[in-house]
């Protein structure tokens, strides 16, 4: 019998399959049509194109293959063409057409000009204080965009991204200000899931929308306060989303994992109290998916332990096989998986991709 880890079959020399080919030329050439294609295509789904050929170009992605997913991607998902501008916006009213998705391609003209008058840097710490609070647009999908266009210091993207989350803005519960009540993230998910009125909850096909019912409740409006944010509290996040995915491999839980990247990324751009705000919103966020994630309880800390050992193929070799599939959220993972170990260093991060991309069979049972 196979001891858990590496799927029968499966060869080392997997990624020298591969040639390698200049994947930044291919990758600047895609990048430069992704303007013209809407940030959405229908029922308000967020276009992942402009950020996953970024990850797939970093996980080693020829321009072969970053070229075929996105012609795959582009007719599987239908994608839109950008819609063009209705009104000219300036510093003095552009907060009028925040929470307007129709209004995005003003505000793209905007956070342009912005851009290119004071910079990325500056920009980013001019307007994120304003954004922080609706971070849970699109369900974190334009803090993903931000943060791809910070990782490349690329204006433009980052000017696309601004427009994006002001316009998707999903505004949640207000901090009152009341003494938290905890420091550990995954209490304020545990106290979460036993407010009652979250059970039976409607779901929707969206991320961003079951936060926004979520976060209806009354009973769900103390949960932005809970938690205590300290130096320590984005590594706690990141332990907890990565206990939670490696229990459930549940679609939402993945995008904590990713999530916390994407602020990560952003951090060198904010303040300390900016900062803070994206930590305690984007948890707020996530409390609100518990519904979604189906109110999972923690793994024990030793079973958590124990899956750390399971043997699982190295990161260039998951990298060459997420480089293949045409699911983004495997592209997104991976990369963002690989990032997040080389901060925190701990090895369930690359049990979770395996097992996410087949590699390894189910470890919870």
């Amino acid at each position: 019998m196979r001891p858990p880890g590496v799927a029968a079959g499966f060869k080392e020399e997997f990624i020298s399959m591969f040639p390698k080919e200049n994947a930044s030329e291919g990758l600047e050439t895609l990048l430069a049509g992704m303007p013209g294609w809407g940030s959405e295509f229908s029922h308000t789904f967020a276009n992942h194109a402009p950020m996953v050929l970024v990850a797939l170009d970093r996980i080693g992605g020829a321009p072969s293959q970053l070229r075929r997913f996105f012609n795959h991607y582009r007719d599987a998902k239908q994608l839109l063409p950008f819609a063009q501008p209705l009104k000219r916006l300036d510093s003095k009213n552009w907060k009028t057409a925040v929470g307007m998705r129709e209004r995005e391609p003003d505000l793209r003209h905007f956070f342009a000009g912005e851009l290119a008058r004071i910079g990325m840097h500056d920009a980013l710490q001019l307007y994120l204080p304003d954004l922080a609070d609706g971070i849970a647009a699109s369900a974190f999908h334009a803090l993903m965009r931000t943060a791809y266009g910070v990782l490349r210091a690329d204006e433009t993207d980052v000017a696309i991204a601004l427009a994006y989350w002001a316009a998707t803005y999903l505004p949640l519960p207000e901090a009152q200000g009341t003494s938290p009540i905890t420091r550990d993230p995954a209490e304020v998910l545990a106290l979460t899931a036993a407010i009652e009125p979250l059970h039976g909850l409607k779901l929707h096909d969206l991320l961003w929308q079951n936060i926004r019912d979520a976060s209806n409740v009354p009973d769900f409006s103390p949960v932005v306060d809970w938690l205590d944010i300290g130096p320590d509290t984005m590594e706690k996040m990141a332990a907890t989303a990565l206990s939670i995915f490696a229990a459930t491999q549940h679609f939402a839980a993945l995008h904590i994992i990713t999530g916390l990247h994407w602020i990560r990324l952003l951090k060198p751009h904010c303040d300390e109290a900016t900062l803070h705000r994206m930590l305690r919103v984007f948890w707020q966020g996530i409390a609100a998916l518990m519904g979604e994630l189906g109110f999972p309880a923690m793994p024990d800390a030793a079973v958590v332990d124990r899956w750390r050992h399971i043997q699982v193929p190295d990161w260039p070799a998951m990298h060459a096989i997420a480089a293949q599939s045409y699911d983004e959220h495997d592209i997104s993972l991976a990369f963002s998986a690989s990032e997040e170990m080389k901060v925190y260093g701990d090895p369930l991060y690359r049990v979770v991709v395996a097992r996410r991309l087949g590699l390894i069979g189910d470890y919870t049972k």
